[in-house]
């Protein structure tokens, strides 16, 4: 039986708090369990944006392991990285720190990178990485400010996300990558690496992500190849 195929089947753990990350892994089919864990996500010095979420993400999944005693066959985690003009961004210190990531990308092109990692407690390891060209539109300083009021931005890389249509910060006409990836979890990846470990969703992913974000995806094919 693959991990969707039933109660008797052992559950994904998610290691991490992100509700975001467990909505859209719930179009999968696979029954999850959320077990959040904390690392120090401080970038080593000289670190690309790929080789930090590909590193943290990693973390998670070793410590969550190392926390949960459930049984578990798949460890999951994932780690998002914003990166503009040369900077790694991560979640927001506060709202003046918010407030300067989000002047900074207004009417700019930056990169999402969101790594992923599946680990077994037998030491089996898979990893993807996804990285999203996103364009931002031209918003108000009053917009920045009624999001900031939110609370929205603060538990986000880049201090945005979007999903967050009150807001709508991302030049969708413009947008040519996965908008998963963006929210922070590139469901075709997650589905690429599972299939590795000889696992398939019950759903077709890339129609109910479509269907979930409203986005037409154009790079789903490219990713997930022939079914």
């Amino acid at each position: 039986m693959t991990l969707a195929d039933g109660n008797s089947e052992k559950a994904i753990v998610l290691a991490s708090a992100s509700p975001r990350r467990y909505e859209l892994l719930s179009l999968t089919g696979w029954r999850l369990l959320s077990r959040p864990v904390a690392v120090d996500e401080t970038p080593d010095e000289g670190e690309t944006a790929e080789a930090l979420a590909a590193r943290l993400a990693l973390a998670k999944s070793k410590k969550a392991i190392q926390a949960w005693k459930g049984g578990s066959e798949i460890i999951l985690s994932a780690d998002t990285v914003v990166v503009h003009q040369g900077e790694l961004l991560g979640k927001p210190l506060d709202a003046e720190d918010a407030r300067r990531m989000l002047n900074s990308l207004r009417g700019c092109g930056h990169r999402v990178v969101t790594a992923v990692a599946l680990v077994s407690e037998h030491g089996g390891l898979e990893q993807e990485v996804c990285s999203t060209w996103v364009p931002m539109r031209d918003y108000a300083p009053e917009e920045v400010e009624a999001y900031l009021a939110t609370g929205s931005a603060f538990d986000k890389a880049g201090a945005y996300g979007i999903q967050d249509k009150d807001f709508d910060p991302v030049d969708m006409n413009r947008l040519t990558g996965c908008f998963a990836n963006v929210m922070g979890m590139p469901l075709c990846h997650v589905a690429r690496a599972m299939r590795r470990v000889g696992s398939r969703a019950r759903t077709d992913i890339a129609a109910a992500c479509q269907h979930h974000t409203k986005y037409r995806c154009p790079v789903y094919r490219e990713i997930l190849g022939a079914e």
